[in-house]
């Protein structure tokens, strides 16, 4: 694995620290209840300034619900929804942005705006120009593991969605060989290996004890030789696990992001920035005694 991943004016130095992306959700209907979309660009940017205040590496910003049985919106909505979003987080902070999106003309028209780094929920299966543009435009990428059918899908009132019925042969060795598929899309368009980070996909297209178990053995995910996103924050299978709504998520979080980081995550994607950065700093200063 490389050493460090440049984003933006950021250095990330792997196994050092751990890294903290903050989610700026500019939907009408998120999962958390924490959809920004209709907010006006004032408390968005409010948002941005306490998650910045409060020690956040990355600002991502995304303007597609990804929750189970979300339905689908079209580029044009999206594009509505994040373009101005980014323009401002970039003339007002000097936070790396991170956009959160499939469509490859969606993170074309970020990148113009200001964004540094494309998440993609499919990595780079969705949009076959999405590796190409991530090529030319020299950008890291994360590419996640998703197995996400509606289908699937199953909602509670207070509890959300999760799935049901998700069959693996084997659970890591099916994540594994599929997240290996995506880095050979990238490799395929060029894109070199110090540009990639790798998300198990915590929530997508996994049953609750197949997330739980996913994230104990996420050594397994980082051993394949790339750094590792994860992204559990308020995510349903911690809601079933403590039978919780998603408001009182906190503690389920932190437990997560806890354990993510002691099985080697590289970087937590999460909403509660000022709990998470607290999480993250003192579970490296137990883990990562050696470098820190």
């Amino acid at each position: 694995m490389q050493d460090s991943l440049q984003v933006g004016d950021l250095s990330l130095q792997w196994g050092q620290r751990t890294y903290v992306m903050g989610i700026l959700n500019i939907t009408p209907d998120s999962f958390s209840g924490d959809g920004l979309a209709g907010k006006g660009p004032e408390n968005i940017l409010a948002q941005a300034r306490d998650y910045v205040d409060h020690g956040v590496d990355i600002l991502d910003v995304g303007g597609e619900s990804t929750r189970p049985g979300a339905e689908q919106v079209s580029a044009d909505q999206e594009l509505d929804r994040v373009i101005p979003v980014v323009e401002a987080l970039a003339g007002e902070f000097e936070t790396p942005i991170s956009i959160d999106t499939y469509k490859a003309r969606v993170a074309r028209e970020a990148v113009r705006a200001g964004a540094q780094l494309v998440n993609d929920v499919w990595g780079l299966r969705a949009d076959p120009e999405m590796a190409g543009l991530v090529a030319e435009k020299d950008l890291p990428v994360v590419l996640m593991h998703n197995r996400s059918d509606p289908s699937s899908a199953q909602v509670k009132e207070q509890l959300g969605g999760r799935y049901v019925g998700i069959e693996y042969q084997n659970l890591l060795e099916d994540v594994r060989r599929e997240l290996l598929e995506s880095v050979k899309i990238a490799h395929r368009a060029g894109i070199q290996n110090r540009q990639l980070i790798l998300d198990p996909g915590i929530g997508f297209g996994k049953t609750v004890s197949q997330n739980l178990e996913l994230l104990d053995r996420l050594a397994e995910i980082r051993d394949l030789g790339y750094p590792v996103l994860l992204g559990p924050s308020r995510k349903s299978f911690i809601g079933y696990t403590l039978d919780l709504p998603m408001e009182d998520r906190l503690e389920g979080t932190a437990a997560a992001v806890a354990v993510g980081i002691t099985r080697g995550a590289d970087i937590v994607r999460i909403h509660d920035v000022r709990e998470m950065v607290r999480i993250a700093r003192m579970t490296d200063a137990i883990v990562r005694r050696e470098t820190s």
